[in-house]
């Protein structure tokens, strides 16, 4: 169920906001800002204290924003991503102990993969959505385009190191369902409390997001 729901989910998103915060009520006006720009996932990385209290917070008071626990590297992390409310959970890579943990998941997860040979793997255990991390030193869109031919049917969020004037190029990939990245909520724009800033980088994505969708 999870595996499955994990590709719609991240379809339905298409741009993936990658956050790692400071305390829970900037969270909360990162995901608001997210959310007038036009889109409707967040993941929130487990690099802070903060993280668990803000996937939290963002579930109770931004009901349009589906929030995901990111940088979940073992199975504590994952039931506690769970027990704070995240809706999906996403890994940088996915040793087997790891993967073992997530098919049993009550909420769609997002394995990382960084080679053909991690991703055989992953669909051999039924996953059909694998995060590819860290993508830009993978190769980039190019890379994605390589994946196409031997792995057709499984859809992938390239994320790492991509920035807003890539994001067209990896959209029109046709196996790609969602691109993830953190230049849509940047740090100087956190530090000076430019949340409008946010939330026109969010409705740059979803532009971004539209048109290249309208072309496929």
């Amino acid at each position: 169920m999870s595996r499955s729901a994990a590709a719609a989910l991240l379809y339905r998103a298409g741009v993936m906001p990658v956050v790692t915060v400071r305390d829970a009520d900037s969270a909360v006006r990162i995901a608001r800002a997210l959310v007038q720009g036009g889109l409707g996932a967040i993941e929130v990385t487990l690099r802070s204290d903060a993280a668990l209290d803000a996937i939290a917070a963002i579930r109770r008071e931004v009901p349009g924003m589906s929030v995901g626990a990111g940088t979940v590297l073992d199975a504590d992390q994952l039931q506690a991503a769970q027990d704070a409310g995240a809706q999906f959970v996403v890994t940088p890579g996915t040793p087997p102990v790891l993967a073992e943990a997530l098919m049993a998941a009550a909420v769609p997860v997002v394995p990382g993969a960084a080679s053909v040979s991690e991703i055989l793997a992953l669909t051999a255990r039924g996953f059909d959505a694998v995060k590819l991390f860290p993508a830009e030193s993978l190769g980039g869109a190019a890379m994605v385009r390589a994946l196409r031919g031997p792995l057709p049917a499984v859809g992938l969020c390239p994320t790492g190191g991509i920035v807003e004037t890539q994001l067209p190029d990896y959209l029109a990939q046709p196996n790609v369902l969602c691109v993830g990245g953190s230049w849509l909520v940047r740090d100087e724009w956190l530090a000076a409390g430019d949340f409008d800033a946010v939330r026109d980088a969010a409705r740059r994505a979803a532009d971004a997001l539209a048109g290249a969708r309208g072309r496929r």
